[in-house]
């Protein structure tokens, strides 16, 4: 077999990145991100490119956080997951279908053998999630008013009820961290997320109950690629009330009275309480996600 070339992308040859086809549409999910040409890889038979991966991270970060595009020609499944193992960022890996991709036969064929030489490199799949984007047409949900707003400057209230909320909670990626580090670990890596978020702080706000007991939070919130629900989560003894609705509602109000021309978000697909919740609101699913982690 012909001996392959893997290598960075420049300025002066970015263009190689667009030479295969795209059978998961990646194009559609990312023609909004921007990726620095240095953090695309290609791998290359003949001069042929027949592998590819887009590393992301937010405008100021030193590395990236995350393999976001990964694509390759047909049969060379192996020259995929050679371009992921000898690259010099080894984070986790996202990969992005279109909804309902297991209903068509081709496009979960492709869909498999891309997770296919993505374990071949040493990623394990962590969780399925929908991936949601709310646009003005889709219409403002109405508020419950069952619950009272409020900004909160004190990090260490949002620590807490973070701490709360993760002691009992279905988000795979929370329980990973919980089993890494326990839930100061969980909850410092929200907090860590919404600090790196370019939006502002006093976003953040304190969901209470009319006798003014904490009953969750919403963080409304802006990523390097727009407006998105940055996190919904009621406390474990407010649960079974629907609350996460109307924190998804007063989110979604937030987010639209601050410009927003479109919100993402995402659940994972196994948490089916937030999948009703955001179908309820109206956020269309546009595009399945599978989260991979290395080892």
């Amino acid at each position: 077999m012909t001996d392959l070339v893997i290598r960075p992308l420049d300025e002066s040859d970015v263009h190689l990145f667009d030479a295969l086809p795209d059978p998961l549409r990646a194009a559609e999910a990312f023609g909004r991100v921007t990726y620095r040409p240095e953090w695309k890889r290609v791998a290359l038979r003949e001069g042929r490119v027949v592998a590819r991966a887009a590393w992301w991270g937010g405008p100021d970060d030193s590395e990236p956080l995350v393999v976001e595009w990964f694509d390759f020609a047909d049969g060379e499944e192996e020259a995929a997951a050679e371009l992921l193992r000898t690259a010099p960022w080894q984070v986790g890996l996202e990969l992005v279908m279109p909804g309902g991709w297991r209903d068509d036969p081709a496009m979960r064929a492709a869909a498999e053998a891309r997770h296919s030489a993505a374990r071949a490199a040493g990623h394990t799949p962590l969780v399925e999630r929908f991936v949601y984007r709310w646009t003005p047409e889709c219409g403002l949900p109405e508020r419950p008013g069952r619950l009272r707003f409020a900004p909160e400057p004190d990090d260490a209230v949002f620590f807490d009820a973070l701490r709360r909320i993760h002691s009992d909670t279905l988000d795979a990626h929370a329980r990973k961290a919980i089993r890494e580090g326990g839930l100061d670990q969980a909850a410092q890596e929200e907090l860590d997320f919404f600090h790196w978020c370019p939006s502002p702080r006093e976003w953040w706000q304190l969901a209470r109950t009319p006798e003014g007991e904490l009953a969750g939070l919403h963080i409304p919130a802006h990523n390097p690629s727009g407006p998105c629900v940055g996190f919904i989560g009621v406390l474990p003894e407010h649960r079974g009330h629907g609350y996460a609705y109307d924190l998804l509602t007063e989110c979604t109000h937030h987010l639209a009275a601050h410009g927003a021309d479109f919100i993402a978000a995402a659940t994972d697909q196994g948490n089916h309480p937030m999948a009703a919740h955001f179908k309820k609101a109206g956020y269309p699913i546009v595009r399945e996600r599978v989260n991979f982690e290395l080892g």
